[in-house]
């Protein structure tokens, strides 16, 4: 089985695993959940990909596995008590979605990737990520699909306790999340895989329902029996055995890629 790489991109560490024969060949970027697994090598092990003739680089979300601060997640948990929208998932989102370009240029110049088109895949938080890239950026892309992702961020924002005390501020940062009006330019763009588990948070599961259908021909919808919100069983930092749910995931995203590269 190829064995990972770690290294890092513009200062954002990554998991890169090579294609079977180990050279040249496109690449499919990743960003993981802030749910189990919440690392790039903990993502790696729950959604390898192995049969997927490309190098399948997964990033390291902001202060999760080699960034978390004092080897702990105890920092961004701080961050989701100060103001979960605010000082978390919408910041989090931004930076690792800045910190794309650099990243991508960086690995282009490290690993033998060809300079084609590549392909996006996001996990949760890193769902927003990656549809951000598919619904802002104009960088070539063969093919997408997210997990559990987090498609409105009002979505995930509920699933914290208490009301949120939402300002004109926080209402501009939220409903800049929130990519089911911007399902015209992400099917412009490329096509889009939504896996959602069944037993993901009714919230976040009618959302991929409703961005699966407002995607149309462009799109494809993967559910999952039995499959809540996390890939892994906690504490999803270190590469863990794959549960057979992220199995099922793990082979929907092989098939979906393969067709499309």
């Amino acid at each position: 089985m190829d064995s990972p790489i770690t290294g890092t991109a513009a200062g954002v560490p990554f998991t890169a695993l090579p294609p079977a024969d180990g050279g040249p060949a496109p690449l499919i970027l990743t960003w993981h959940m802030l749910d189990a697994p919440r690392s790039d090598p903990a993502f790696a092990a729950a959604l390898p990909m192995h049969d997927v003739p490309a190098w399948r680089v997964h990033l390291g979300m902001p202060m999760c596995g080699a960034r978390m601060v004092n080897g702990t997640m105890d920092a961004g948990l701080e961050l989701v008590r100060k103001d979960v929208l605010m000082a978390y998932l919408y910041p989090f989102v931004k930076q690792a979605f800045e910190e794309f370009p650099a990243a991508l240029a960086s690995i282009r110049e490290q690993l033998p990737v060809d300079d084609g088109p590549i392909g996006v895949l996001g996990g949760s938080l890193g769902g927003a990520v990656a549809l951000r890239v598919l619904a802002e950026t104009d960088a070539p892309i063969f093919a997408g699909a997210v997990v559990n992702a987090a498609i409105r961020m009002r979505s995930v924002v509920d699933l914290f306790p208490g009301d949120y005390p939402y300002d004109a501020e926080s209402e501009e940062a939220v409903d800049s999340l929130d990519f089911l009006p911007k399902a015209d330019a992400i099917a412009a763009h490329a096509p889009l895989l939504v896996v959602s588990g069944e037993q993901d948070h009714p919230g976040l599961r009618a959302d991929a329902l409703r961005l699966a259908d407002a995607l149309g021909e462009r799109s494809e919808l993967l559910s999952i029996p039995g499959l809540a919100h996390p890939l892994a069983d906690e504490p999803g930092i270190e590469p863990a055995p794959q549960l057979p749910q992220a199995r099922a995931v793990d082979a929907g995203l092989t098939a979906w890629f393969r067709r499309h590269l």
